[in-house]
């Protein structure tokens, strides 16, 4: 370790993507790890640089996908450590682009901490493999839940394995939330329902589209009648609006809903979810919103990490939901409308919880910079104080 007086970290995961989830990720992240070391510089690994410089204007972004080893090399050689994470990036196809870059970095000798990263599907042999290469060697490897460890073990990783929890579950929440929505027209003074829809692909195979654009839509249309409520349908990717308007498309109160279509910060979607009454849906990181916003929520899970979300904070476990006819789910809406208050003290203390467990990621990477790279003496020659909690 040289005498520099700032540590250099990387962190390479989903970025720049336009995925709200994985900017919440990132913002949390940035946010925790500043507040822990205020002389890290820290590097943003970008698909989409300009998008990353737009959302942090105060970190140094760098493009990777389409760059050649040797301009990626580069940039890698001066990090102190390379955090890899968080987020769901360990599935078939897409693990070995990570984990190539990460494999890169360390034969740079720079050590690679796996940040609370989520893994699944994961069956692929070539990713796995990726996965053995790469992580048998991390100086830590903590993941988002107990499905995604078990993904990794079950890729041939035979190495210790740390859960702590999703990184957005640090999100803190603002109050622009009401204005937001009425910028988007959607009328004040009415009971609100958030839905969150998604589109099919690697990570939620086994969706039927037409399937569950009907099935929601008949959710959609049950929360009108029962609830008099109006659907705000919060898209965490920019496809999410297409499958919005393909759900609002099969409904019979169409007129009932608003598809938000602005642009917005992470904290800006939570603001939103904040003004919920009540929220339904696909995407996690809605989910967690909600969870983080004590608004009542059903889950429901296309993959198997939305299925864990759901038992830790002690949803209804509906795996499979979205492949099965209205009248089961249906009667969990009510259900959830009915138990609403105690479901959202019994939410609470099970994401209380979790936030803890989010922040021992952050906890374990500052306490391994400490390790590696000593803090610049302050005051005198007293070294900085260390992290609490």
């Amino acid at each position: 370790m040289d005498d520099r007086s700032t540590v250099t970290v990387g962190v390479l995961g989903s970025y720049g993507g336009r995925n709200v989830g994985d900017e919440a990720i990132l913002t949390a992240m940035l946010d925790r790890i500043r507040a822990g070391r205020p002389d890290a510089h820290l590097v943003v690994f970008s698909r989409n640089p300009d998008q990353s410089r737009l959302l942090h204007p105060d970190v140094e972004v760098v493009g990777w996908e389409g760059v050649n080893r040797e301009r990626i090399s580069e940039h890698l050689r001066r990090l102190d450590v390379l955090v890899l994470g968080g987020g769901g990036i360990l599935y078939n196809t897409e693990a070995r682009r990570y984990l190539r870059l990460a494999a890169t970095a360390q034969e740079y000798g720079v050590p690679v901490f796996t940040y609370a990263v989520g893994a699944g599907p994961l069956s692929d042999e070539a990713d796995c493999a990726w996965v053995r290469t790469a992580l048998s060697g991390a100086a830590e490897v903590t993941v988002r839940d107990e499905e995604s460890k078990l993904v990794l073990e079950e890729a041939g990783l035979n190495r210790p394995v740390t859960v702590t929890a999703d990184p957005a579950l640090l999100l803190e929440p603002g109050d622009g939330g009401d204005e937001l929505l009425r910028a988007e027209a959607v009328p004040s003074g009415v009971r609100l329902v958030g839905m969150s829809v998604r589109e099919p692909g690697r990570a939620a195979e086994h969706l039927d589209e037409d399937g569950y654009h009907q099935l929601l839509a008949s959710v959609g249309d049950f929360l009108v009648h029962r609830l008099d409520a109006h659907v705000v349908f919060v898209p965490m990717e920019r496809d999410d609006i297409r499958h919005a308007h393909a759900v609002v498309a099969h409904m019979i109160e169409a007129q009932r809903c608003r598809v938000l279509h602005g642009s917005y910060r992470p904290q800006q979607v939570l603001d939103i979810v904040k003004q919920l009454d009540l929220a339904i849906g696909m995407r996690l990181h809605f989910l967690i919103f909600a969870a983080l916003a004590g608004v009542p929520l059903l889950p429901l899970p296309y993959a198997g990490k939305v299925f864990d979300f759901a038992q830790e904070i002690g949803a209804p476990a509906l795996r499979g939901v979205v492949r099965e006819a209205a009248g089961p789910l249906l009667a969990e809406v009510d259900r959830l409308w009915d138990e609403r208050s105690a479901r959202a003290a019994h939410t609470a203390a099970r994401t209380a919880a979790m936030k803890v467990r989010a922040a021992e990621t952050t906890d374990r990477l500052l306490a391994y910079l400490d390790r590696i790279a000593p803090r610049a003496l302050v005051h005198g020659g007293a070294p900085a104080p260390a992290p609490v909690g």
